[in-house]
């Protein structure tokens, strides 16, 4: 490899090379990967040039730290670069075909590390990407009361509802309107999960290179499905209360959408306060921003306070706030329906991408949720008394095991946001504790810019021997990690 004429690349530098590169299809990580082997085919990229550092990389491509780290894998893979520690990762010459990394798999980090899990089915590792319980015991009797007596009228009709079937639509819209947030079934889009909610928010809103304000740290499913439709974030940190409001405001003007999860955020469980969220919502309203909430992560774990209604219950007339929800973390995620409520005109617009992309969620699916929905605060109030049960035992084991580790009980959700001790970095440590039978989701892989590099997120939601067996398994992998 000569490298007496190479290249030592900038981040800026590189984005110039790789115009263009998020329209293609695919994961992130694969759309990155393609677009810098089709630089080194073309030449703009020659063997011994030095790509950026990760970190630097996705911070000038507004991505995850973990997609650029996937995107390398996926090169070295291919034989199309090389690293060495103290000299980075060089242009090793032309890609091998397909772009796989040596072993085949999805690369893990992001989004794709939850794709590739639920590819793979059950396994003796631990994964800590998905924070979700077994179905509640209504979703049974709801079944066997639906091939009772339910079935007759669903199976006479020809099965296309593209924006829900009527009776779900009406029962979500009068859940918003006990909130105190008045809505009419025009207002209620049915969808696969809120996963698709927010990929249609997205189409709909954002174009690429369009500034998206997010708070940070963000789950790195949600990212995704702003990143592929072409965001560029604007990130803005949280405090005890929610996203900050000083940051929140200076990210607004000229942005495309904004996104926030105001109920017991992900991956932090902070739940953000009912003064917050009309401040936000009238900050939306005067920069004329389209404000998303996610909604989906509504399993309160204590009754200390009353819980706040959506953020659209504060808006000032004329804003425009879509609110995502789903049954997946009260009921069963098994049950892929979701939803957007919003002013009835942007919902027929969100309903004619949803048409062109299925015709519409299953009606079986949809005919379940419409019976369990009545049921729905009763099972919470279950699904909370056991989360409380798991919490303690997860944080015992934890203190025990891990004495050096610390973070904040959550009020609400499935997961603890820990923090290493003695600036650890929490995605070498996900390296070593995959070794030891543990999938880690690394604080780099919320936030890029480095600021949350320390932390990990750990789930309470599962049984009590997984439990146990977590806490022991996270302390062998810190002790083999060799603590700072």
């Amino acid at each position: 490899m000569d490298r007496s004429a190479a290249r030592a690349w900038t981040p800026d530098g590189l984005d110039g090379v790789l115009a263009g590169w998020t329209d293609a299809p695919g994961p992130l990580y694969r759309r990155l990967a393609g677009a810098l082997a089709g630089a080194v085919r073309t030449g703009d990229l020659a063997p011994g040039d030095r790509l950026p550092a990760e970190r630097p990389l996705a911070a000038a491509l507004g991505v995850s730290r973990a997609t650029v780290a996937d995107a390398y894998d996926a090169l070295r893979g291919a034989g199309a670069v090389v690293s060495r520690r103290g000299s980075g990762t060089r242009v090793a010459g032309l890609p091998r075909a397909g772009l796989r990394p040596a072993d085949g798999r999805v690369p893990g980090g992001t989004g794709a590390a939850l794709v590739q899990r639920l590819v793979d089915g059950p396994a003796e590792t631990i994964s800590l990407s998905v924070a979700a319980q077994g179905a509640a015991p209504e979703v049974r009797r709801a079944l066997a009361g639906l091939l009772e007596d339910g079935l007759d009228g669903l199976l006479a009709g020809p099965g296309y509802h593209p924006g829900g079937l009527p009776g779900l639509r009406a029962a979500i819209a009068d859940r918003y309107t006990a909130q105190g947030l008045r809505t009419g079934p025009a207002q209620i889009l049915v969808t696969t999960g809120a996963t698709q909610a927010l990929a249609l928010v997205a189409q709909l809103y954002v174009r690429r290179g369009s500034p998206v304000v997010v708070e940070t740290p963000s789950w790195p499913g949600c990212l995704d499905a702003l990143l592929a439709a072409g965001a560029r974030p604007r990130r803005v940190p949280l405090d005890g209360d929610g996203v900050r409001v000083a940051g929140f405001r200076a990210a607004l003007p000229g942005a495309a959408l904004a996104h926030v999860t105001p109920t017991y955020h992900n991956p932090t469980g902070v739940l953000m306060s009912a003064g917050r969220r009309e401040r936000i919502a009238a900050l939306c309203a005067v920069e004329g921003v389209p404000l998303v909430e996610d909604l989906a992560y509504d399993t309160r774990l204590w009754d200390a306070e009353p819980e706040p209604g959506p953020v659209a219950a504060y808006a000032p007339a004329g804003a425009e706030v879509l609110s995502v929800g789903s049954l997946a973390k009260a009921v069963w995620g098994g049950l892929r329906i979701g939803w957007v409520r919003g002013p009835a005109p942007v919902v027929e617009r969100l309903a004619r991408l949803k048409a062109l992309a299925d015709l519409g969620s299953p009606l079986l699916d949809q005919a379940l949720a419409e019976r369990l929905l009545p049921e729905v605060e009763g099972v919470r109030a279950a699904r909370s008394a056991v989360l409380r049960e798991r919490l303690a035992l997860l944080e015992s084991l934890l203190r025990a095991e891990l004495p050096g580790w610390a973070w904040e009980r959550p009020a609400g959700g499935g997961a603890l946001w820990v923090r290493l001790p003695g600036g650890a970095d929490a995605g070498v440590f996900a390296r070593v504790a995959l070794r030891w039978g543990v999938e880690v989701v690394p604080g780099a892989a919320t936030d890029p810019s480095g600021g949350h590099d320390a932390y990990v997120r750990v789930p309470f939601t599962f049984p009590e021997a997984r439990l146990r067996a977590l806490a022991s398994r996270l302390g062998g992998a810190w002790a083999a990690y060799g603590p700072p």
